[in-house]
């Protein structure tokens, strides 16, 4: 389990493909973390398979690439990193899986005077429990939905210092960005259509 709050940016060193096997290798400031660890490598849950001082490695199998963008995701590029939660943690964002529910695509990039807006394009399933001010996790960052601009759109205002401390800041219109439904929505949405209050 996470928090969407992300504690590093890391850069992908290696990424190296044997038949279905995915392997990346990601630099990292983490000095302690240990082989079976969950990470979140842009909100994405990866257990750590390899690891060294400021470095370690990570596997995404067949059913991960199909729902995320890992199987395009090339050497050098940044990415948000999140360990997982203890217990006692301070809880600064909200409950995040990382279980990545799709690939969204951001559609507008509008500077303000004190934040970016970002608009995403996402699923019918994301769209359905997405309301403003309700959390959603993008790219593994806990963001509040600033608004709702369009049916299957939802509109980020990111605050300098998260432009700044993760990768959310170099978006532009056509990028994917993974994107995770607030997890009380799935089950308040799950409960309701098992009672036939609405519709599947």
């Amino acid at each position: 389990m996470f928090t969407g709050i992300v504690t590093a940016l890391g850069s992908v060193e290696a990424v190296s493909r044997d038949g279905d096997r995915l392997a990346i290798a990601i630099t990292a400031p983490y000095e302690d973390l240990a082989v079976g660890e969950s990470v979140a490598v842009n909100g994405v849950c990866l257990t750590v398979v390899e690891c060294g001082p400021r470095w370690f490695k990570v596997e995404a199998v067949v059913t991960t690439r199909g729902r995320t963008r890992l199987g395009e995701i090339q050497d050098g590029e940044p990415v948000n990193l999140e360990r997982a939660m203890q217990m006692g943690d301070r809880f600064g964002g909200h409950l995040v899986q990382g279980h990545v529910d799709g690939v969204g695509e951001v559609v507008a990039v509008r500077p303000t005077a004190d934040a970016l807006l970002i608009d995403i394009a996402v699923s019918g399933e994301v769209a359905e429990i997405s309301v403003p001010y309700g959390s959603i996790a993008v790219d593994g960052v806990s963001m509040t939905v600033n608004a709702v601009p369009a049916p299957g759109v939802v509109q980020l205002s990111v605050i300098p210092f998260t432009r700044d401390h993760t990768t959310l800041g170099r978006l532009a219109p056509g990028d994917g960005v993974h994107v995770e439904a607030d997890v009380i929505g799935k089950y308040v949405r799950q409960l309701l259509q098992q009672r036939g209050a609405v519709q599947a």
